[in-house]
């Protein structure tokens, strides 16, 4: 912890240098956002970044707490993200990526408690430790259908920098999914943006993910010039928030599907709209079932994985909306439903969610590279959900012992200061109010303060 102070207070002292306004010279070079140049003119792609968060909070009420409960005392915690991203292009339209990534430190309450949880980058099974593993290891081939072609920025998922308008693409290999469906430029990265799951993440897409996120499958892509579409085939985990996936197709699997749509509703400004929809297949309990197992006596609280081996089927919808209202101000919102009768297998304990928010450069004020951000999310769980967490059943992360329902409701906003080159510190506050659905606990102020390397 005592890293990151000094980390922060160096970032203070060079805010301050960058304070000055930028230069008004139109034929001076931008200023590097990366510690190190990236050429677009080699086949090969090299870089790295470094994410810490320290979050807090005081303590709050609570009439009781379970074992999976948020704790309502004063707790501070941080953790650590450090991956490297490598990427070869073998031909123009083949590439080939390989992502390393170490995972260290550890989320509030151990990550238990919220369906709304506070800092994305916790690892959720804090037994798996710090050695590092493949993030992503995957292949991209581009099937051109237009001779006419249209430019892309490079990144560690794109090589290529000029791409056929209408083309095909297929990936296949190790990547999570939501660094392909549900994006959004305003929330999706919790490295420069928001750092709650369900602001950077639609809450109600139980997508396909080992604890650490990442699954194996096959993407296919189609781009046209205003819309695309695209469809995944994934490994689920073998258990609920399990490190390991199931290889057998016919006892778990999940279909994937999302169309993006670029309509021109403001003259030069963008428009976003992604319709998503998700099937999963796997060895999933039903809370209904669990329930009528316990007031039947057969188990001692009701116990989601207390059921024979079986293929259940979740699904769910998405609805995702970004609109750039000026170069410096961006709004967005998502919609999110799932089916909620049968467990929460993958990402988090939420079956409804809305979101809406927006960021704003600092361009007003000078500082054309920092960034301020505002969300408010709301996040339901199903009657039946409801019933099995009140009756005293545990998921994988929630369980309080009881439960007086409510709404997850959850107020995030963020500052993130560019700092000089590659090294942004941001900080974030965070009001849940009924932490877990349950209004015997809370509310809660989550203060966060992070450390971006940019290498």
């Amino acid at each position: 912890m005592g890293a990151i102070l000094i980390l922060l207070s160096s970032g203070a002292a060079l805010v301050a240098q960058d304070a000055a306004p930028d230069s008004p010279d139109p034929s001076a070079d931008p200023p590097a956002l990366t510690m190190f140049p990236h050429p677009d003119t080699t086949r090969w792609w090299l870089s790295a970044q470094d994410n810490v968060i320290a979050q807090g909070h005081a303590g709050f009420d609570a009439k009781y707490s379970g074992p999976n409960s948020f704790l309502n005392h004063a707790e501070g915690t941080a953790s650590n993200i450090a991956t490297v991203f490598t990427g070869l292009e073998l031909t123009p339209t083949t590439e080939i990526f390989m992502h390393f990534e170490a995972a260290a430190g550890g989320g509030l309450s151990d990550a238990l408690g919220l369906g709304g949880f506070t800092d994305l980058d916790v690892v959720r099974n804090p037994t798996l430790g710090r050695t590092p593993y493949i993030a992503r290891g995957m292949i991209r081939q581009i099937i051109p259908l237009s001779e006419e072609t249209t430019e892309e920025e490079r990144d560690p998922w794109h090589l290529a920098t000029r791409v056929p308008v209408r083309r095909l693409e297929l990936r296949f290999g190790k990547f999570g999914l939501n660094d392909f469906f549900d994006a959004n430029d305003v929330g999706t990265d919790s490295h420069s943006q928001f750092m709650n799951w369900t602001a950077d993440n639609n809450g109600a897409y139980d997508y396909a993910a080992d604890t650490r996120g990442y699954t194996v499958g096959f993407l296919a892509e189609y781009y046209d010039r205003s819309w695309a579409v695209r469809f995944a085939e994934a490994l689920m985990p073998q258990v609920a928030n399990g490190i390991d996936l199931q290889w057998n197709l016919r006892r778990a699997r999940a279909e994937n599907y999302e169309l993006e749509l670029h309509p021109k509703l403001m003259a030069d400004r963008g428009t976003g709209v992604r319709l998503l929809s998700y099937v999963n297949h796997a060895n999933m309990g039903v809370y209904r079932e669990a329930v009528k197992n316990f007031l039947a006596g057969k188990t001692p609280t009701p116990d989601i994985t207390d059921h024979p081996l079986q293929t259940t089927i979740k699904y769910g919808f998405g609805v995702n909306l970004e609109q750039e209202i000026n170069h410096s101000f961006r709004a967005f919102s998502r919609f999110g439903w799932n089916e909620g009768q049968h467990e929460s297998y993958a990402y988090t304990e939420v079956d409804q969610t809305v979101q809406v928010g927006a960021d704003h450069t600092g361009e007003r004020w000078k500082r054309k590279f920092d960034k301020v951000g505002l969300v408010f999310i709301s996040n339901a769980i199903k009657a039946d959900h409801q019933h099995y967490l009140a009756l005293g059943g545990k998921g994988f992360l929630l369980g309080d012992g009881a439960l007086t329902y409510g709404r997850e409701n959850i107020v995030e906003s963020y500052y993130n200061v560019h700092v000089w080159r590659g090294l942004f510190t941001a900080f974030d506050l965070q009001h849940i109010n009924n932490p877990g659905y349950n209004r015997d606990r809370g509310p809660v102020l989550v203060s966060s303060a992070r450390v971006h390397l940019e290498f």
